[in-house]
């Protein structure tokens, strides 16, 4: 039970790059299982958004919802030892210490939930998605937020005039 938790988690904050905060506040009801969306209510400035999952990821979160339920409250929750899911809402703590966990039975050093964030947005700017889209798939205020993740360097740049051929 908690590998399914802890895989739709980890989906969701790879998925849709979400930041702990945000995860920790989703309610069931912000998901909608047939678009893949979710809805982000207060993120960070207070600014509400709607991102969307790709279908690994919407299939982890129902196989999670399956186990949890369909009645109303935090989308991820708690689980007591004992394999008692509590419908509250997890901490930002929690959700590090998880992923943390995961990655270092994958045998990953170093990694926190912005790692997936970051991941997110790289992965997006390198298969050639705007800045303004990512930037407001992120939540970021400015592209120029979203600009600092960017790291695809020269090369890009190099393919990027190839578009402009004049012969």
């Amino acid at each position: 039970i908690l590998g399914v938790r802890d895989a739709a988690l980890i989906a969701i904050l790879r998925g849709a790059g979400l930041r702990r905060g945000e995860v920790v506040k989703l309610q069931l009801k912000d998901f909608n299982q047939e678009t893949g969306s979710l809805e982000i209510i207060g993120g960070k400035g207070n600014k509400d958004r709607l991102v969307y999952l790709p279908d690994t990821a919407i299939s982890m979160v129902n196989r999670w919802l399956s186990v949890r339920g369909y009645s109303s409250g935090f989308l991820l929750c708690p689980i007591r030892k004992g394999g008692e899911i509590q419908y509250r809402s997890m901490s930002s703590q929690a959700v590090l210490l998880i992923v943390q966990k995961r990655a270092n039975q994958a045998g990953v050093k170093s990694f926190s939930p912005h790692d997936c964030r970051r991941t997110f947005i790289s992965d997006l700017l390198d298969a050639g998605v705007d800045l303004v889209t990512v930037s407001q798939l992120a939540g970021h205020a400015s592209p120029l937020t979203t600009a600092r993740y960017d790291r695809r360097g020269e090369e890009a740049k190099r393919k990027a005039v190839e578009f402009l051929d004049f012969f």
